[in-house]
């Protein structure tokens, strides 16, 4: 029996568990982040990791940082053969890199090399690509820079945004896992170095990348927008007011504006010009308001909004 200990935190990380748990590993701990506080009201949540973790009656360990904690010297003396990680969140110190007799692979979403980092979704989505995928690799002490196991790729729809592609990456990761842990386990599998030539960055999204320039094309606001979404969510300024903005599309009015200028109202949506093309503003929220259909926006708060006004 494989000996193993979990380490993930987000939905993303779910179905990976489940899966360790229902193959029959047996799963020595799972290692979560610590409870954070949630929402306006700041509710102390578990992360979703821990909820199935309890659910299914495993040990949990929730370090603030793992290097140097009491916890890290609790999985040590467990002495898992393999350390399994999906969205962690952490990096992993070298003594705990060397420990497991299999050693401590990782399920990361992205073709590596290109999207190192903690936000490959978000990005390869951003940045318009047409495909993206999982890669299992073994982890080293540079951020997701180690020996290319397996992986698996999966286009990205034009309708797909970032909540859609975590989901379909987490049941991704989930089987191609399934499927290469047996090799792993008997010393079969490929071991692939990287290309650092070819390396590319997913860092964690700032407040500047969630801003919209409406100088940028249309189809690049779009594919922020969908990057975004559901989380961090792009936004805008309207009347020296933040607005985020929680769907769009390409519009397809005529109509010439300079970059931010409202250029056409109609019953259930707005467009607003950009650098090349419009973008059809579907779902918004304005500031202090609760996030809503631009239709209720225009019966509502922004039923005086008017051609030739300029969102910043």
């Amino acid at each position: 029996m494989t000996k193993i200990v979990f380490m993930g935190t987000p939905d993303f990380s779910v179905p990976i568990l489940r899966m360790l748990h229902e193959e029959g590993y047996e799963i020595l701990a799972v290692v979560t982040q610590p409870d954070r506080p949630v929402g306006r009201k700041r509710v102390l949540t578990p992360p979703p990791v821990k909820e199935e973790a309890l659910r299914l009656g495993l040990k949990v360990l929730q370090p603030e940082k793992l290097k140097g904690s009491e916890e890290l010297e609790e999985i040590l003396r467990l002495n898992p053969d393999l350390v399994v990680t999906a969205a962690f969140g952490q990096i992993l110190p070298k003594e705990l890199l060397d420990a497991p007799r299999l050693g401590c692979i990782n399920v990361h979403a992205s073709l590596l090399p290109k999207y190192r980092g903690g936000a490959p979704i978000h990005q390869a989505i951003m940045d318009g690509e047409e495909k993206t995928g999982v890669t299992i690799m073994y982890m080293a002490e540079k951020l997701d820079a180690g020996d290319i196991i397996s992986q698996r790729e999966i286009p990205i729809e034009e309708m797909d945004h970032t909540g859609i592609l975590f989901e379909k990456l987490s049941l991704l990761g989930r089987d191609l896992l399934k499927d290469t842990l047996p090799s792993i386990i008997a010393g079969t599998n490929a071991r692939i170095p990287q290309d650092e030539s070819k390396a590319t960055f997913a860092h964690n999204i700032t407040r500047e990348q969630e801003r919209i320039d409406w100088s940028k094309s249309a189809r690049e606001i779009y594919n922020q927008v969908r990057g975004l979404h559901p989380w961090p969510v792009a936004y805008t300024t309207y009347k020296g007011e933040n607005m985020k903005i929680w769907w769009a599309k390409i519009g397809d009015s005529n109509a010439k504006g300079q970059p931010g200028e409202v250029v056409k109202i109609a019953k259930n949506y707005f467009e607003v010009a950009t650098g090349e093309g419009t973008l059809a503003i579907l779902e918004l929220q304005p500031a202090g308001k609760k996030r809503m259909s631009a239709e209720d926006f225009l019966r509502g708060v922004g039923s005086k909004l008017q051609i030739g006004e300029v969102f910043e």
